[in-house]
Parts: structure tokens; C-alpha cells; sequence
């Protein structure tokens, strides 16, 4: 089993930036790819980013490329979603997840942390 616990959601202003972090603990859980999803208001849950403990290596949704970045800190087994140039339509709620394969969630999610973007 693997917890996750994300924060630093909130409300911004359109090209404002954001930092959410995700805390992850339980069994195994650096076996697991990381990865952001969002869900906004009458959408479904789309993949963000992802990426792997050990290489680091990242992936992202052609919506954030350039604005978003995902990285970890394995002494602190954590995982951020740096979030600049924010736009209104990046408003939703923010799940982390372990698991992820080809961009499709794994079965661990977090709580999830809104982000709310003024125009």
C-alpha cells in the first residue's frame, strides 16, 4: 500500500505560479512511476506529468510543456509540480498518483489539492 499526501493548491492570478508537493510513504512506493493528474469542473481526469524515482526521467501532457515541471526529492520522498505561466484553463483539482504507465494512472491517488487560476 502507498500513501500519498499533496499540498500547495490555491487561488492564483492568470501567469502566476503555483508549487504543489506530494508526500509519498508506504510499501515499495519508489518501485512506482509519480505522476500529476487534474480534473477540472465537468471533465474527466487527464495525466499532467510523470516521472520515476531513480533516473528522474519526465513526461509531459503537450498542454504544460514549458510551463509545468516535475521533479522529486528522494531524501525527502517527495514529488513536486512547479506551475508557471498559469492559465485559467489549468483550473482543477490536482491528484498525485503512483503507478503510472504510458501516461494512463496507476492505483494509488492522493486527495487531490485545487487550483483555482483568475483571469
Amino acid at each position: 500500500q502507498v500513501q500519498l499526501v499533496e499540498s500547495g493548491g490555491g487561488l492564483v492570478q492568470a501567469g502566476g505560479s503555483l508549487r504543489l508537493s506530494c508526500a509519498a510513504s508506504g510499501r515499495a512506493f519508489r518501485t512506482y512511476v509519480m505522476g500529476w493528474f487534474r480534473q477540472a469542473p465537468g471533465k474527466e481526469r487527464e495525466f499532467v506529468a510523470a516521472i520515476n524515482w531513480f533516473g528522474g526521467i519526465t513526461v509531459y501532457a503537450d498542454s504544460v510543456k514549458g510551463r509545468f515541471t516535475i521533479s522529486r526529492d528522494t531524501a525527502k520522498n517527495t514529488v513536486y509540480l512547479q506551475m508557471n505561466s498559469l492559465k485559467p484553463d489549468d483550473t482543477a483539482d490536482y491528484f498525485c498518483n503512483a503507478g503510472v504507465a504510458s501516461q494512463r494512472p496507476g492505483p494509488y491517488w492522493g486527495q487531490g489539492t485545487q487550483v483555482t487560476v483568475s483571469s
